[in-house]
């Protein structure tokens, strides 16, 4: 059953122009040990505000930029965060939609309606902490690989010498982010990169001056009825930005389909692609050891392998043109920018086998990382263990899913993150791994708990074996459990 981004985010604020936060303004942040939320509580302190967060999920990979600059977490969520006994209330309340959508009469929630208190979603702090700045918003929007080009933005940026902001729904490099890694940058420039995600409406809090729109299909089907929806709910988002420049990688159907929606639009549209009809067309040949990327009279080396990078590569050009960037930093920054944080990142190579952790949780982007994993390790037994997110992206998706993830050698399903899904019923780890092993090319099991599923491979790769884990909720214990386990071994 599909639900509205009114029905998800219900008792929060509508999105609203973005205004600059005041310095001393009190923000109490819910599930500030998420990725997008904890950027928005480092953004708002860079900003001055007095900020405050709880989540019984800390410690995260997130938390510890938080930790980084005095502000301590509390473990869990209470009412009191709001209804301060000694102190001063919260101005407003930041929490993701997720959480309203599994439990809108939270109890900070309700303590927050009870006084008065607006409750907001924590993409709103990331657009106000723009404002603060006065920068110009750089949105990067699309289905898959948002989190890599906003990254690979920011590296761009950072080398032109423009020293941006953003907020990227991935831990970015320590050197770029003074020290510790977080998924925020605070920087003087006069632009703000932002990852914008389409899920429920959460980027209609961000009015971009730049839109880089990677790709676009069906996705997150509890909004979502069908891939038309997602692609009128970019339209509509766009639309509201008419000044805009759109960097559109119209090599892909559903981006070139959303240019076609938006016409007649009064913004300016830079198209790019692959091999593909477009004001700069890019062609790239992959090899083991990265990828060749051809833009007219240019060419450029791209560090990250893949053809999927290759997409996100030709995107990154189309921007810098948009944004003024010199050709000696683009260069540089293609060659030489490393990725994010769980975007194929490699964990350890422990005994001969390599471990490597990636975010994929949708079946593209799933058949996009083993594509680019089978073109970096051709010759290698590759392990595809994916832990799925949600339930009921698993239910409607599980042909896809186990279509992709039998290109694999050896298959582990772990138990399946629930997330926001209030029915856990409909589908299971072991139906996923049962549909796999049905296609009869690579062997699957559902070991359970990511813990488990860790102890399970420990017992059985060997090496010259890859062991690509995927998945967004806690899919990166496996990941680093399994390499605590080989080192052991």
């Amino acid at each position: 059953m599909t639900r509205t981004a009114t029905e998800i985010g219900r008792g929060l604020a509508p999105a609203r122009k973005a205004r600059p936060i005041r310095a001393g303004e009190r923000i109490h942040v819910v599930g500030a040990a998420g990725a997008g939320a904890s950027a928005a509580v480092l953004l708002a302190h860079r900003a001055g505000a007095h900020v405050s967060g709880c989540d019984p999920g800390a410690p995260s990979p997130y938390s510890a930029a938080i930790e980084a600059v005095g502000i301590t977490l509390e473990r869990q969520h209470s009412p009191l965060h709001v209804r301060v006994a000694d102190g001063v209330p919260p101005e407003r309340l930041a929490v993701t939609k997720a959480l309203t959508a599994v439990d809108p009469d939270h109890p900070e929630l309700v303590a927050a309606r009870d006084m008065g208190i607006p409750a907001e979603p924590w993409q709103q702090v990331i657009a106000d902490a723009a404002a603060t700045g006065a920068q110009a918003l750089v949105a990067v929007a699309g289905t898959h690989g948002k989190s890599t080009t906003g990254g690979w933005l920011v590296d761009l940026l950072v080398r032109a010498g423009r020293d941006p902001s953003a907020f990227v729904g991935a831990l970015l490099d320590p050197a770029l982010t003074g020290g510790v890694a977080s998924t925020a940058r605070w920087g003087e420039g006069s632009v703000f990169v932002a990852e914008a995600d389409e899920y429920a409406g959460n980027f209609d809090a961000y009015q971009p001056g730049t839109i880089v729109l990677l790709n676009a299909e069906w996705d997150h089907p509890d909004v979502f009825a069908d891939e038309e929806a997602v692609l009128r709910a970019f339209e509509t988002w766009i639309r509201r930005a008419p000044d805009a420049t759109l960097v559109a990688n119209v090599g892909d159907a559903g981006v070139s389909r959303i240019v076609e929606l938006l016409e007649p639009w009064s913004g300016h549209l830079v198209t790019v692609a692959l091999d593909g009809n477009a004001q700069l067309v890019g062609r790239a040949t992959m090899s083991e050891s990265g990828t060749t990327l051809a833009v007219g009279d240019h060419s450029y080396r791209v560090g990250l392998v893949g053809p999927a990078n290759a997409a996100n590569a030709i995107a990154v050009v189309g921007a810098a043109l948009a944004l003024g960037v010199d050709e000696e930093a683009l260069r540089l920054s293609l060659a030489q920018f490393a990725g994010v944080g769980r975007r194929l990142e490699l964990k350890g190579e422990i005994g001969g086998v390599i471990v490597l952790d990636d975010y994929g949780h949708h079946p593209t982007a799933i058949a996009r990382t083993l594509e680019a994993v089978r073109t970096r390790y051709p010759e290698r037994r590759l392990w595809a263990v994916y832990e799925p997110l949600t339930y009921h992206r698993t239910a409607l998706l599980l042909d896809r899913f186990a279509e992709v993830l039998a290109t694999a050698d050896e298959v582990a399903v772990a138990d399946i993150w629930a997330g926001r899904d209030p029915d856990t019923t409909i589908t299971s780890a072991q139906a996923l791994a049962d549909a796999v092993t049905r296609r009869g090319v690579a062997r699957a099991v559902a070991p359970g708990s990511v813990e488990r599923t860790a102890d399970h491979l420990a017992e059985r790769v060997r090496s010259g074996d890859v062991v690509l884990v995927m998945g967004g909720g806690r899919s990166y214990v496996i990941a680093s459990r399994l390499v605590e386990l080989l080192r052991a071994r």
